[in-house]
């Protein structure tokens, strides 16, 4: 068997190390105990030799004890040592986690927490989740730490570091982006909490993690809060989605938001969402329909695409409208966008151009004309069909291979 010890918030139980002849841990854990005389020690750096290493004990049936982390099995070497040696040769005696230690020096629950590591991983995915919901626990590492993640973030935010947990140099600071932002944090961090306090404390919940994806999509325009009928359908907005396929950890532009209708839906889905409209009452529309179905949206007021300039690559982008400059915000949307563009357009003259711009980018390009007739009632108990207006509807799906960066 092999003993994985995770040393919680502070130093591994001493009897756990009796007899071990191979032990095996970052320097901090190997440092912290006292180990038996006769015992080989290993510091982990490449894992490879030291699995080999412990390999060789096995085979000779020789006790082997690996320090770890907090709890080793949630986001820790467990899943290494299992797929190596099977979970059946494991004993593992977990310790606190640096998560559940967290939130308990800020005295909140964290049962309907989000968990994300950044630790050699793509920092994007840790931002876009901390951006679209109230309480995220971020595993920080080397070029993804309480700096990184402030400078992504707005002031809507409140980032809690917590550093070098269970030791004597232990602090636990509140911050704002900007002020995380400023700061050489060093190498002691142990987790970012990164919480919308209006929201931290959250409801009673049944089962743990993010909130569960809404029952309904595709709401009915009556849902939201919109002018003159100019909302993009619910027919239209179901294969939209479908195309758009937003999901925690993506970031969508919702580009001439109007209503925000496909904005407010991609956040109920799960995603960061940006978005885009040049008509100041178009924006209060954005912020109060977002409001009223509790998600976040972030809203930028300009016109694109110049408004685009500044915001992050997207996953995926929604553009909706059909101005002369429609081809041209498109082409620049999908010179971005690192999985697909969908575009609704009522004018068949555009389609041509829109297209073209999918294609140049190097989209493979689909589309339809969505025509419907809903149900209606008339006098007299009957019902008619009543025909709403063609909408084109134009996606682009990128070959992930063909575009750099891609995360799988």
């Amino acid at each position: 068997m092999i003993t994985v010890v995770g040393t919680g918030t502070g130093a591994p139980p001493q009897e756990c190390l009796a007899g071990a002849e191979l032990v095996v841990g970052g320097r901090r854990h190997l440092d912290a105990v006292r180990l038996p005389e006769a015992a080989e020690r290993i510091v982990l750096g490449p894992l490879a030799p030291a699995l080999d290493t412990m390999a060789e004990y096995l085979e000779k049936e020789r006790r082997v004890v690996v320090l770890a982390s907090g709890d080793p099995g949630f986001f820790g070497i467990v899943r290494v040592l299992a797929e190596r040696f099977g979970a059946a040769a494991l004993d593992v005696r977990p310790g606190v986690s640096s998560v559940a230690a967290a939130f308990a020096r800020v005295g909140l629950p964290w049962d309907d927490a989000v968990v994300v590591s950044a630790h050699g991983r793509d920092l994007r995915t840790a931002v876009n989740v901390c951006r679209a919901r109230p309480k995220v626990a971020v595993l920080t590492g080397p070029g993804a730490g309480p700096a990184e993640l402030g400078a992504a973030l707005t002031a809507t935010r409140v980032l809690v570091v917590a550093s070098a947990l269970g030791t004597d140099d232990e602090r636990v600071e509140r911050v704002t982006p900007a002020e995380a932002a400023a700061r050489d944090w060093g190498a002691a961090v142990s987790v970012v909490l990164c919480l919308d306090e209006s929201r931290a404390l959250g409801a009673v919940r049944t089962v743990a993690g993010p909130a569960a994806p809404p029952v309904r999509w595709a709401l009915h325009e009556g849902e939201f809060t919109h002018r003159d009928s100019m909302i993009t359908k619910f027919e239209v907005r179901a294969l939209a989605l479908a195309r758009l396929g937003p999901r925690l950890g993506d970031l969508v532009w919702d580009v001439g938001a109007g209503s925000g209708s496909v904005a407010v839906e991609c956040a109920r889905l799960g995603a960061a969402v940006v978005a885009v409209e040049k008509a100041p009452d178009g924006v209060e529309r954005i912020r109060s329909n977002a409001a009223a179905h509790g998600v976040d949206v972030r809203i930028v007021h300009g016109s694109a695409p110049d408004a685009l300039a500044e915001l992050d690559d997207p996953d995926a982008v929604f553009v909706g409208g059909g101005g002369r400059e429609l081809p041209g915000i498109v082409a620049v949307c999908a010179r971005r966008a690192r999985r697909s563009v969908v575009v609704a357009m009522a004018a068949l003259d555009r389609v041509p151009a829109v297209r073209a711009a999918l294609t140049d980018a190097g989209f493979d390009c689909d589309g339809v004309l969505l025509q419907s007739s809903r149900l209606a009632p008339l006098p007299g108990d009957v019902t008619r069909l009543a025909a709403t207006n063609p909408v084109f509807l134009l996606w682009g799906a990128r070959n992930p291979v063909s575009h750099e960066g891609v995360a799988q």
